[in-house]
């Protein structure tokens, strides 16, 4: 398992990176004609070398940060099997041009939508699901006719080194491309001038990826993070809530983007909450401190930096007089955090303003609705928002006073995984939206075509500008003011 701060690697060569990104340009030129068949033949060639890797993924994942095959199932290939699904199904139906009745002004004229590739993309993948974060793109990347050079991230290198086999083994370099490395093969990657970039990682690199795709004008899609709240009110059910709260929150050890960052309870249910919560830890990871922390279900910290900080940030909390309710143990050698649920944190802990990214839960009281939501909406709009209710009322007041990229009612994480629904964040939590037909909308440019009738009323609008016309103009314009029928 990997315990390094940052995992030593050499970073990809320069010239190799300039030479395939060159090399796929007449690759994307000849793409763009590709019929879908052809795109599903590149898809069902990378799901066959992945499933032929199973085993080997397992090991890789357990070097990492001992994930268990269980996981690595629910969360890494399962996600990228449903994406591979949908297109082999769909391709051919999201492919077709978009036919669209004439406006008002435009009769006499007949309009589409194509769905072109945008050509070179780049996709950088973050290292807590390195395997579905990765492929899950470029599954909709190969869908929509794209090349693509792929950035894993160092820090998992057991799974980069596998998929970078992979990748390797299906395509040449001209078509798809993976490089190993840290910051400099970020780096060296950002100062190239590809069509989109498809970025899922934190806030502050967001920017500088963002930043980067401004010099060359690129298009970007960028899933980022952020403290995304649940609120469970004195009407949830407390026990549903708990199990299932507890799974979102302790997948991948809370290495999640979507994780329930902190929970709001109100004061009338909360003593119960707790203790449900504090039950379903016990009957899934063990009854006691040492029996969790021998639990095989539970993912690592994935290294020693990051134990670290999640350290830190617990203790701040606890020298600030925050309580632990259960949990609390920390074993930075073997990057460790047990299941942690704490509350009464005072104002001005790094945990309540960081996002957390682990498995340390803050429970926050409250009394009135309406204080949450103003808490809510003065922070940063997260990528998701959870709500526990049986009062529709309270639902909807949550649902129209708050924003964020996603959300669920009386469930959690799991809208990540409804391929028929966008995945995205909104300004701080990112921009633009994957998954599905979405991730195909997302790595294609909708080019509007227009073709003319022999009719061409635009003959109308021709100068010279009598005065006749003018009033036909002027008459045109005033109908406008009528309701679209």
């Amino acid at each position: 398992m990997t315990t390094a701060g940052t995992a030593a690697m050499n970073e990809a060569d320069v010239q190799q990176i300039r030479a395939a990104f060159d090399a796929q340009q007449a690759t994307a030129l000849r793409w763009r004609a590709s019929a879908a068949a052809e795109r599903i033949a590149r898809v069902k060639r990378l799901r066959d070398a992945l499933m032929a890797q199973r085993e080997a993924f397992y090991a890789a994942f357990e070097s990492d940060y001992r994930k268990s095959p269980a996981e690595v199932e629910a969360s890494e290939f399962l996600p990228v099997m449903e994406e591979i699904r949908q297109v082999l199904g769909a391709l051919k139906r999201w492919m077709k041009p978009r036919r669209h009745w004439p406006t008002t002004t435009m009769l006499g004229t007949y309009a589409s939508v194509q769905y072109q590739p945008r050509g070179r993309v780049l996709i950088i993948a973050p290292w807590n699901y390195p395997l579905s974060l990765c492929f899950g793109p470029l599954v909709s990347a190969l869908a929509a006719g794209n090349t693509a050079i792929i950035k894993p991230s160092e820090m998992t290198p057991a799974v980069s080194a596998l998929m970078a086999r992979i990748i390797a083994d299906v395509f040449p370099a001209e078509e798809v491309a993976l490089f190993e490395g840290s910051q400099p093969t970020s780096h060296a990657l950002l100062q190239l001038p590809f069509d989109h970039i498809f970025f899922t990682g934190s806030p502050s690199v967001g920017k500088l990826v963002m930043t980067a795709a401004a010099q060359h004008l690129a298009s970007v899609t960028l899933e980022l993070g952020g403290k995304s709240p649940t609120i469970v009110d004195e009407t949830a059910n407390l026990q549903l809530a708990a199990e299932t709260l507890m799974w979102g929150k302790f997948l991948n050890n809370g290495q999640t983007c979507v994780a329930p960052d902190h929970v709001y309870v109100h004061a009338g249910v909360k003593p119960a909450f707790v203790a449900a919560c504090r039950q379903v830890l016990q009957q899934r990871y063990g009854a006691d401190a040492a029996a969790q922390k021998r639990n095989p279900d539970l993912t690592r910290v994935v290294n020693q930096r990051h134990t670290q900080r999640l350290a830190g940030l617990l203790a701040d909390a606890l020298q600030r007089g925050a309580v632990v309710h259960t949990g609390g143990e920390v074993d930075e050698a073997q990057c460790y955090i047990a299941p942690t649920l704490i509350e009464q944190i005072p104002a001005g802990a790094a945990i309540l303003s960081e996002e957390i990214f682990g498995p340390l839960l803050p429970i926050i009281e409250y009394r009135e609705l309406d204080q949450v939501i103003a808490a809510i909406n003065a922070a940063p709009k997260p990528l998701a928002l959870y709500v526990w209710s049986t009062r529709q009322a309270n639902i909807d007041q949550v649902l129209k006073q708050t924003s964020s990229g996603g959300a669920c009612v009386n469930h959690c994480v799991t809208h990540f995984a409804h391929g028929n629904l966008p995945f995205g964040g909104v300004n701080n939590s990112g921009m633009g939206s994957a998954h599905g037909e979405y991730g195909f909308k997302a790595f294609s440019h909708e080019r509007a075509v227009l073709r003319a009738s022999p009719l061409m009323l635009i003959k109308l609008f021709f100068p010279p500008y009598t005065s006749g016309r003018l009033r036909l103009i002027r008459m045109v314009v005033d109908s406008l003011k009528l309701p679209m029928l």
